[in-house]
């Protein structure tokens, strides 16, 4: 989020910030997540499902992960983020499990 034009506070900025960023944007997001906390939060929540994203939350395996293998996955697995994206209606939010064989996972919102 660094390089976005127009983005408060670039990386460092709230979970608020970035979802309502993305909320007045006229593109369509997909965000990826390593904070499975954002859906703890009632008012982040709340911010999720009014921005009518997309998002995915990488599972807690994923900490003890070294990163090149988490890139990994999430490459291996972007065909499937994609027909997710194209099958339901936003907002959705799906995790993205360790196993390359194992399907993403629908989570409450």
């Amino acid at each position: 989020m660094k390089d976005v034009p127009g983005f408060p506070n670039g990386r460092h900025s709230s979970d608020l910030e970035w979802i309502d960023y993305l909320r007045a944007q006229s593109e369509i997001w997909v965000f990826v997540s390593d904070d499975g906390r954002i859906l703890k939060n009632r008012a982040e929540r709340a911010a999720l499902r009014g921005a009518k994203l997309h998002g995915f939350v990488l599972a807690a395996a994923y900490e003890r992960t070294p990163l090149h293998q988490v890139a990994a996955t999430i490459v291996w697995k972007w065909p499937e983020i994609e027909r997710v994206t194209e099958l339901i209606a936003p907002p959705s939010m799906h995790e993205i499990p360790i196993g390359k064989s194992v399907k993403l996972r629908s989570l409450p919102l």
